[in-house]
């Protein structure tokens, strides 16, 4: 005897859900971190921005840990909110209100990007960053994300990082709908290195340091494998050698060679295209050129599964 199925429509689903006292399931968010020094700042400019990409974008959320200097307090603060521009350099959070800026970095695209790929995911980003920022202690930088950094008081980047996970991942409720949401981590994108080619020293430690850092962030994250978008350091020769950064080439080689040896990595190279809108850093075009880059290369990481 064959048992026919019973069909429910989805809305009748829910409304049982309703007259039931339950709650409807949560909404889950894949969670991308996106982390490194003042070409993950951003310094483009809003006033570029094409129309579509000036306006809030209420289908994703995103936390801004507050940057803060190696050897203050711990820092991290920052709160939920709609993804809008505003979060270059110049951004700030004191955890209850977050100051925009008139600058953006990859968040926007890379954002946008991800939901063309997939409409039905919805994505949340957090974000820590700060610009001059090395590994290494031993290159001359604005603060060192080496976890065994101690200073003065003992307080380096990769300890605001944490601290922007901590409160990032205790919100329960991210979009403000009332209801508990759940975050999964889904990847991470690093914009680094920069800082570190000034030294010989610094530069020659890179691969060995980058693998460290990266595994340390996935352990913070809880997925040993979780996808690493790298993004290819390049030089405005914008100096009177023509190289800003002196060891450039080899921190390239260095983000070649782990991207070469990590599987669930990849590397986006297309930095070498783009123009500069002051030495180091890259104009408006090449912001939104390489958060779309960002996606694609983690669209294509996360498929291979």
């Amino acid at each position: 005897m064959r048992t026919r199925r019973l069909l429910i429509p989805p809305m009748l689903l829910f409304a049982v859900f309703l007259w039931g006292g339950l709650k409807p399931p949560p909404t889950v968010y894949k969670v991308y971190y996106l982390g490194g020094q003042s070409n993950m700042d951003g310094f483009g400019y809003v006033r570029d921005l094409p129309e579509t990409l000036r306006k809030p974008v209420p289908d994703v959320r995103l936390f801004h840990g507050n940057p803060s200097p190696d050897n203050t307090p711990v820092d991290g603060r920052g709160i939920w909110a709609e993804l809008r521009p505003g979060h270059g350099a110049g951004f700030s959070s004191d955890g209850e209100t977050n100051t925009y800026s008139d600058r953006f970095g990859v968040e926007l695209t890379f954002a946008e990007r991800l939901r063309t790929r997939d409409p039905r995911a919805r994505v949340a980003l957090i974000k820590y960053s700060r610009g001059g920022t090395a590994i290494d202690t031993l290159a001359p930088s604005f603060g060192t994300w080496d976890p065994d950094f101690h200073g003065e008081n003992g307080v380096n980047q990769y300890d605001h990082f944490l601290a922007t996970l901590r409160h990032a991942f205790a919100a329960r409720d991210v979009d403000g709908d009332g209801e508990d949401d759940v975050l999964v981590p889904a990847g991470i994108v690093w914009m680094q290195g920069e800082s570190d080619g000034l030294s010989e020293a610094a530069a020659r430690h890179y691969q060995a340091n980058l693998k460290r850092l990266m595994d340390l962030v996935r352990a913070a994250l809880r997925v040993d494998d979780l996808p690493v978008v790298i993004g290819r350091i390049s030089d405005s020769g914008r100096d009177d050698d023509g190289k800003v950064w002196d060891y450039g080439d080899e921190i390239r080689a260095a983000q070649a060679a782990f991207v070469a040896q990590d599987d669930r990595a990849a590397l986006v190279t297309s930095t070498d295209e783009y123009a500069y809108s002051d030495p180091w850093h890259y104009d408006s075009a090449g912001f939104i050129d390489l958060g779309r880059r960002f996606a694609d290369a983690m669209a294509d990481l996360e498929a291979k599964k």
